[in-house]
């Protein structure tokens, strides 16, 4: 007579393959329903099963399979309201082809995402979607195409959004935004209103995306016969208190600029902060710009002038690229941009002479 679990402890697969009086790797096979298992033997497993009350370990199964139909979105923080815009395409879109969204956080330590990678990978995730820009330097091009290589050979793959591909012919699909061609916009924007001295705040050096930012500001000063200074552009990082310190002493040693171009939404409030407390007007005395258009970009006095980046839609579109591969298939997305026009930016008191 097969002996029942002690009392309390939950039936494994060996008491059903011992019940049903087969080996465990028959029982294995019933559960997977990867292997072929004859009718009579599948009916006394299921029956043996039942008996016993023994729920499948639905992670040892998914194991068996090619992947476990998670989608993992790795960033370096979600608190940042650009990134949770595009993790909610991610999860909708993840959602509605019947995947599991999974949030990995980085704080910005390589190591971290490394590890979170690996994880994935060990976890059979059907993509991995890293978020944000991209950094110039060897080390980032040799890691993020080791990625790419790990996650193809176990039947998953890389999605870079809002970063480039660092190399032709990597196993990876991109989803980008256009960087340039929004700046060079923005910046025209600015020009066309009779800004000649425009400071560009916020940039951080070797970083893709303010990279690409700075040659539309670059260009667009080009083609409209303005001449560039360097001295205007002012390295930071994408904060608030970024953009409220670079505007302090912008406003020190530059009293002849007319406008400010922030790197980001919250980098501009930080620039309006500063300015106000300085008894500056906007846009009066100075206009500025910003980009993003996250919510809080309408809900600034002034409401902010500035670049709309369609969040939702990347993140849907990374999922996208990932899911639906195959022959003929597109790997790579670039999204378009538009400027959105509020209050901040209006034509300078006395036009400046270049």
């Amino acid at each position: 007579m097969p002996r029942r679990p002690e009392r309390g402890k939950r039936p494994t697969l060996a008491d059903v393959a011992e019940r049903a009086g087969v080996s465990a790797m028959t029982v294995s096979r019933v559960v997977s329903g990867n292997y072929p298992v004859a009718p009579p033997t599948r009916a006394k497993v299921l029956r043996a099963m039942k008996d016993l009350d023994y729920v499948v370990n639905a992670h040892a199964r998914s194991l068996a399979a090619t992947t476990t139909k998670t989608v993992a979105f790795v960033v370096d923080d979600v608190t940042g309201p650009f990134f949770a815009l595009i993790a909610r395409g991610v999860e909708h879109q993840a959602s509605s082809e019947g995947r599991l969204c999974l949030l990995c956080t980085t704080h910005g330590d390589p190591e971290r995402e490394l590890a979170v990678v690996e994880l994935m990978r060990e976890q059979r995730a059907e993509a991995v979607i890293l978020v944000g820009g991209a950094w110039d330097t060897a080390t980032y091009a040799e890691r993020t195409a080791a990625f790419a290589r790990a996650l193809e050979k176990s039947g998953s793959r890389l999605v870079l959004c809002g970063r480039p591909a660092p190399e032709e012919g990597l196993p990876v699909s991109t989803v980008e935004y256009d960087n340039e061609g929004a700046a060079y916009a923005m910046t025209s924007h600015l020009l066309a209103n009779g800004h000649r001295r425009i400071a560009y705040v916020g940039r951080a050096v070797g970083l893709s995306t303010t990279d690409e930012r700075v040659a539309g500001y670059r260009r667009a000063h080009a083609d409209h016969a303005v001449g560039f200074d360097p001295s205007l552009v002012r390295a930071g990082e994408f904060t608030r208190e970024s953009g409220t310190a670079l505007t302090e002493a912008l406003v020190e040693e530059r009293p002849d600029v007319t406008a400010v171009f922030a790197a980001t939404d919250m980098v501009a409030a930080g620039v309006l902060a500063a300015l106000r407390r300085r008894g500056v007007r906007v846009p009066e005395d100075v206009s500025v710009a910003g980009f993003d258009d996250i919510p809080l970009a309408s809900d600034l006095t002034p409401a902010l002038t500035t670049v709309h980046v369609p969040h939702e839609q990347l993140g849907r579109e990374a999922v996208r690229l990932a899911l639906h591969r195959g022959p003929g298939a597109e790997d790579r997305v670039m999204l378009g941009t538009h400027i959105v026009i509020r209050d901040s930016v209006a034509p300078p008191r006395a036009a400046v002479v270049p």
